[in-house]
């Protein structure tokens, strides 16, 4: 199964590449940990950041291992319908322009914070336990899982066996990155995010080039992808023979309409493993500018992640490349295997040593902020809440001991986490997601138009969502493992598409949040003050229009035709 790839191990200047990395990133935190005095520096580097560095931290936190090679594996096995989810760079221009400056104004440490003083301290508590839950079961196994998965492939006999490669490669990334975030806080995670975007990005174009030249260029990948156009085109149609709309599981391009921004808003605009970069910004403007600039970074990944899996099916067809069969031995590939065969069979030496840097990369600068930000929300929405007035020099301990205990968390759960990652990682983490996000974004985007909204409303519509979201993931669990009965209730709510399900959650979820609200007096003007568009005073709207310029417009429009001009082309490249 694994036998090209058993004989392509790295090289001793790919092990110099790979140590080169490593040095920079040790000088990074060696530098950062001796700026760390109080939770300002650890949990927002000291709210100094520049806009470069904040596009750049955004970018890197949001493409971790799972990223690459998961994005590979459905390039491999679905096309194009995950480039919907990549293509979130217009996202990230709401987060600019609407979100970021009630975030930076406020002048908050998380995002549930932000909802306290919105709200109520009781829907604090519950977006802040979720989301610690959500980040240990979700974004800290599945990166660390990918990565793994990628010392098994390229260093198969190093440490005795492919398995043994596995676990060591698991606990060395999630230890040393768990060391340096310990250490360094979010300025650590922030400026070694900055070389990890270069080499993120250097590193998966020369895959996408070295695999176009053994394919035969962009022409030989359209002619072979044409031939499979209904499985590898952008847009899926509605219904599959035989198959109920709602069960069709082929992505249908209403799904795709329906769930990816309500996915994409919760992730880029209210998650605080990604917000908290433009909390961390030195001025409003920092903090939007950087918000466009990573905007301009997230457009690349359909081309530089996506289409190498493209590539990697293209090239198993022409038997030029053999990708491993899934372990249940039907002959379908295991699509979770491509990128790392890509790297191993066609890379030279030299260069392979820099895209397992790349690759490196993005684990360790995804688990880094994933740490950073759970010792961020333990800290300043849990431990502080339950023990306030203690020192900064508590905080700051409790800040570090957090992060440790994450980082045991996420050791503990890698066995259950290979065990249940027998699909695709991408889509398992978009389905968890598409369960989890509609109640998080209905509350924000409720909470922000319309000041009638409540802490009533609030929290019910998160206590409702998220039961409703949790309840359908168990049922699919269970369904998977031990299936009802075909026709049975729970059997056509297990089927039932996750991407209908998503949108029809968020519809629930703003229902009972407006009911709820109507149920209790509106909050008082003066309590929410600054919080809401309406309530905005002349000077909050006179400080907003002094922090943006035409550059900033500029950069909005560049992006935004970006991804009109990404979907344009792949909409009709089959044709």
């Amino acid at each position: 199964m694994l036998s090209l790839l058993l004989a392509a191990t790295l090289a001793t200047t790919d092990w110099m590449v790979v140590g080169a990395y490593f040095v920079v990133i040790a000088a990074i935190v060696c530098f950062s940990s001796r700026q760390v005095r109080d939770t300002a520096d650890y949990f927002l580097a000291g709210r100094h950041i520049g806009w470069f560095v904040v596009g750049a931290s955004l970018f890197a936190s949001n493409i971790g291992s799972e990223h690459i090679v998961g994005l590979a594996g459905n390039g491999a096995t679905n096309g194009m319908a995950m480039a919907h989810w990549e293509l979130h760079a217009w996202i990230m221009v709401l987060l600019a322009w609407v979100f970021v400056p009630f975030y930076y104004k406020a002048g908050v440490y998380t995002v549930p914070e932000f909802l306290e003083r919105r709200f109520h301290a009781r829907v604090r508590w519950v977006l802040s336990l979720v989301s610690l839950l959500a980040y240990v079961l979700t974004k800290v196994s599945v990166t660390v899982y990918a990565g793994a998965l990628v010392f098994k492939t390229l260093l198969p006999d190093t440490f005795g066996s492919p398995d043994n490669a596995f676990w060591v490669g698991a606990f060395a990334t999630v230890v040393l990155t768990g060391i340096y975030t310990v250490l360094g806080g979010l300025r650590a995670v922030v400026y070694t995010e900055v070389a990890q975007t270069v080499l993120l990005l250097l590193g998966s174009a020369f895959i996408t080039y070295f695999g176009l030249q053994a394919l035969g260029g962009w022409g030989e990948l359209q002619r072979v992808a044409s031939e499979n156009a209904e499985s590898f085109a952008l847009w899926r149609p509605l219904t599959q023979e035989g198959v109920p709309w709602w069960k069709n599981g082929d992505f249908p391009w209403l799904g795709i309409l329906i769930a990816s921004p309500v996915v994409g808003i919760w992730y880029w605009c209210t998650d605080q493993y990604i917000v908290q970069r433009t909390l961390a910004a030195k001025s409003l403007t920092d903090a939007r500018r950087g918000a466009l600039w990573g905007g301009f970074l997230k457009v690349w990944p359909v081309l530089i992640f996506l289409v190498p899996g493209l590539i990697g099916w293209a090239l198993h067809q022409k038997g030029l490349l053999s990708i491993p069969a899934k372990a249940d031995g039907g002959e379908a590939i295991d699509g979770d295997m491509v990128f790392p065969t890509l790297v191993a069979d066609l890379l030279p030496v030299g260069l392979r040593g820099l895209v397992v840097g790349g690759l490196l990369s993005a684990l360790m600068s995804s688990l880094a902020s994933l740490f950073n930000s759970c010792a961020t929300l333990f800290t300043i929405d849990i431990y502080q809440k339950l023990r306030p007035g203690k020192s900064q020099k508590e905080l700051l301990r409790v800040g570090r001991i957090a992060t440790g205990v994450v980082v045991a968390c996420g050791i503990v759960w890698i066995p259950i986490m290979n065990a249940m990652a027998g699909g695709g990682i991408y889509k398992y983490l978009q389905t968890v997601q598409g369960y989890l996000a509609p109640p998080i974004t209905a509350v924000f985007l409720l909470g922000l138009f319309w000041h009638r909204v409540n802490a009533r409303g609030a929290y019910a519509g998160l206590l409702v969502g998220f039961a409703l979201g949790l309840g359908k993931l168990t049922i699919e669990a269970v369904h998977g493992s031990s299936p009802f009965e075909a026709g049975s209730a729970l059997a056509n709510v297990a089927d039932f598409n996750f991407l209908y399900y998503s949108g029809a959650l968020m519809l629930v979820s703003m229902l009972v949040i407006l009911a709820a609200s109507l149920t209790a007096p509106a909050p008082e003007p003066e309590a929410i003050t600054g919080l809401t568009f309406a309530s905005l005073t002349e000077d909050d709207r006179a400080e907003i229009r002094a922090s943006w310029n035409g550059a900033d417009v500029a950069l909005t429009v560049v992006v935004l035709g970006l991804v009109v001009g990404m979907y344009a082309y792949f909409s009709f490249w089959l044709s």
